[in-house]
């Protein structure tokens, strides 16, 4: 498998741009963001290509928005704020997301493709759906819509 480095590159040269700029706050987040990459590459003895990068920023943002509940629940908004502005740099590398409607068109699509008519066939459905919503859509969400489809 070659990997497209296109999105790693992009990342790479927001490093740059932000230590030239003098922007700490930026470099810290985007060197978080490529360390995580680095970490999985190492421990996987991989390449990341497009669609993990995604994957993995994708899992990056979901975890910040939860720290951003647990710092709110204990009153700390100076670090729910952090989360907050962590989680806007992450969401400039992902595509934009879908509206409800295209997420639902693209549900209905997959169901559709893969001839799915009970809840034996909800793994079919997420396959084909998983590599079109990572990182446009909340995957929880549309898997509880495939789920009430199917069911």
């Amino acid at each position: 498998m070659s990997a497209s480095p296109e999105l790693k590159g992009r990342i790479l040269d927001a490093v740059k741009q932000a230590m030239r700029a003098g922007d700490k706050q930026r470099v810290a987040t985007l060197r978080l963001i490529t360390a995580a990459i680095k970490q999985r590459e190492v421990d996987e003895r991989i390449e990341l290509d497009d669609d993990q990068v995604l994957a993995l920023l994708s899992k990056q943002v979901k975890q910040r928005q939860e720290s951003i509940q647990q710092y709110e629940a204990n009153n700390r908004p100076d670090l729910a704020e952090q989360e907050r502005y962590e989680i806007g740099i992450l969401e400039e590398f992902l595509p934009q997301p879908l509206s409800a409607d295209e997420v639902e068109g693209l549900i209905q699509e997959a169901v559709r493709e893969t001839g799915a008519s009970s809840m034996q066939d909800m793994g079919k459905v997420m396959g084909v759906l998983r590599p079109k919503l990572q990182g446009r859509a909340d995957m929880g969400a549309a898997s509880a819509r495939v789920k009430a489809l199917l069911g």
